[in-house]
């Protein structure tokens, strides 16, 4: 096995992996700082911040170093290279380094939105002098509001790193953003009328090091220090993006892509990033109800479930057959599983539906050419289909009833009045049903909707059971790659609105509280396509999900 000495430490890494210095000392639980390097671009090797001693060791033992220092991200390893990331010499250059970006800075962290999670602060704190020998005025640059719909640009904090460059060349492909003027009078810049408002354009944010490039949506909102971040998955499409969920005090305050090589890697999308607002609307349904006298009126939660298991259980028993479900696809496969069963068991005849999924024209891939075709390597996905969990509520659907109903049959058989009692979840923050699709809910006699937004058919209710968020629920999505990942509980549900998973474990009166880890282990004794799923989760945030192991790719599809 090749062998790589780093600061002493023998390090193992595989025949065929060509790594650089910067990852092998990560293996190794090293550090070697660096600003412009990231694992998704091309190497630019422009920070100096990630100098090294470098030499190869020879079979009598004895090392040849290079005289100087050598850029650890340029610089490929391979077996018997020797490195040394701790010297007094690269400590004195890291020095150097920091002391010339500093040069310029505004030194305004107090007011910067990266404070906090800054690496010009982090690597001055452990690397940097503690004072400055500057003299002279320092050089300031206007800042950039135009740069972005999304994203501003605080010129003089920039350290020419040149990450969001790169990545606009060659993950987005669209090439907005650019390197103008040379040498002390150089900056970031858009081309002359062409904003960066790329559908991957927040995502400079993220690569941004220091706080050159913020937000407009979080600009000024929280100190981040003051955050609590929940690892989850965007339920903006079928991709399900892994992502961090930051918020305080109970309000979510931004969205964050979280690497997870097995799925789209380090990026998120902007539709998913700032698509997160409707949680807080003003309309969002948070009071249980029920309809007396041709209108829905508040009512409590006891009242309403004790009524629904009622009439599902006599309905049930007088009218077997007469009873159906609708499963959306933004339910978690714990949520369906729970629905699934207290309708069969209520009505072993009852019939159950896959809720509308919705596709919005073609996926979008990227990057793409100047004239806004793909090219060839995809690297980053927008899919058509907006249903985060299609795959995982089907899978459900084949275990209760062998196939999958889809929407339009549940509503031509709604209309029909092939049903007495139906209980319908959305939980689709665009919209899942109109208006005339929902006249069909006029010839079923009880109809339950489950729901976060207001919908048409609402107007239809009998009973109305506020939902929650993906922000506020557990459990486990499927995407459209057979990737099983779980959302995690960030904020609590406002007002009176309850998790979905709480809801449907209450309404099956099942002892306890509602833990979607344990319903987990029932799922996957049930349903033999969920008996990959693993309760183990990495720790090393940078390289696995932590989330369900992607065990299921070897699963899943046998039963498609």
């Amino acid at each position: 096995m090749p062998t790589v000495i780093v600061n002493n430490q023998p390090v193992e890494i595989g025949a065929d992996e060509r790594l650089n210095c910067v990852d092998v000392a990560k293996r190794a639980g090293i550090e070697i700082p660096a600003y412009c390097y990231h694992p998704s671009l091309s190497i630019a090797a422009s920070c100096r911040m990630c100098l090294v001693e470098y030499g190869d060791k020879k079979p009598d033992g004895t090392i040849a170093w290079v005289p100087k220092l050598l850029p650890g991200c340029q610089t490929p390893v391979k077996d018997g290279s020797v490195i040394v990331a701790d010297s007094p010499k690269v400590e004195a250059a890291r020095k150097g380094t920091l002391e010339y970006l500093l040069l310029n800075h505004p030194l305004d962290c107090p007011t910067c939105d990266q404070a906090g999670e800054c690496y010009l602060q982090d690597y001055s704190y452990r690397y940097g002098r503690g004072y400055s020998r500057l003299q002279e005025p320092k050089n300031i640059k206007p800042d950039k509001d135009y740069i972005g719909d999304q994203i501003t640009l605080f010129t003089d904090r920039c350290i020419m790193c040149s990450r969001c460059v790169r990545f606009t060349r060659e993950i987005s492909g669209t090439s907005e953003l650019q390197l103008i003027n040379r040498g002390t009078h150089a900056e970031v810049d858009i081309f002359p009328g062409e904003p960066c408002n790329n559908k991957l354009a927040g995502n400079v944010v993220d690569l941004c090091p220091v706080g050159a490039l913020c937000s407009k949506d979080f600009l000024y909102k929280q100190r981040v220090w003051w955050l609590k971040t929940t690892d989850s998955v965007c339920t903006g499409c079928s991709s399900n993006c892994s992502i961090h969920v930051d918020q305080n005090d109970e309000q979510v305050f931004r969205l964050r892509p979280r690497t997870n090589l097995e799925n789209q890697g380090y990026f998120m999308c902007d539709d998913g990033r700032f698509g997160w607002k409707y949680i807080t609307a003003e309309d969002r349904l948070t009071v249980p109800a029920r309809k007396e006298n041709g209108n829905l009126v508040a009512s409590d939660w006891e009242t309403v479930l004790s009524d629904l298991r009622q009439i599902f259980v006599e309905k049930g028993a007088q009218s077997p057959g007469r009873m159906a479900a609708v499963l959306s696809p933004f339910m978690t496969v714990e949520e369906a599983y729970l629905l699934a069963k207290f309708i069969k068991t209520a009505d072993p005849q009852a019939s159950l539906f896959l809720g509308p999924v919705l596709i919005q024209g073609e996926d979008d891939v990227y990057p793409k050419d100047l004239h806004g075709q793909p090219k060839e390597q995809t690297k980053f996905t927008i899919k058509a289909e907006k249903a985060p969990n299609r795959a995982g509520v089907e899978l459900v659907l084949k275990h209760f009833i062998g196939r999958v109903e889809t929407f339009d049959a549940a509503l031509k058989k709604f209309a029909s009045g092939t049903f007495d009692t139906v209980y319908i979840v959305g939980g689709d923050p665009n919209g899942w049903i109109n208006d005339e699709e929902a006249r069909s809910l006029a010839n079923v006699n009880t109809v339950v909707v489950q729901d976060i937004l207001p919908s048409p058919a609402i107007d239809y209710a009998t009973y109305l059971v506020p939902g929650g968020s993906f922000a506020e629920r557990e459990g486990t999505m499927v995407n459209y790659k057979m990737l099983a990942q779980e959302i995690r509980r960030a904020v609590r549900s406002p007002d009176d609105a309850r998790p979905d998973g709480r809801v449907l474990w209450e309404l099956s009166e099942r002892p306890g509280l509602y833990r979607a880890s344990a319903l987990r282990e029932e799922i996957k004794k049930a349903i033999p396509a969920f008996a990959a799923l693993k309760e183990s989760y990495s720790t090393e945030k940078d390289n696995r999900p932590l989330t369900p192991e992607s065990a299921l790719h070897n699963a899943l599809p046998v039963l498609s």
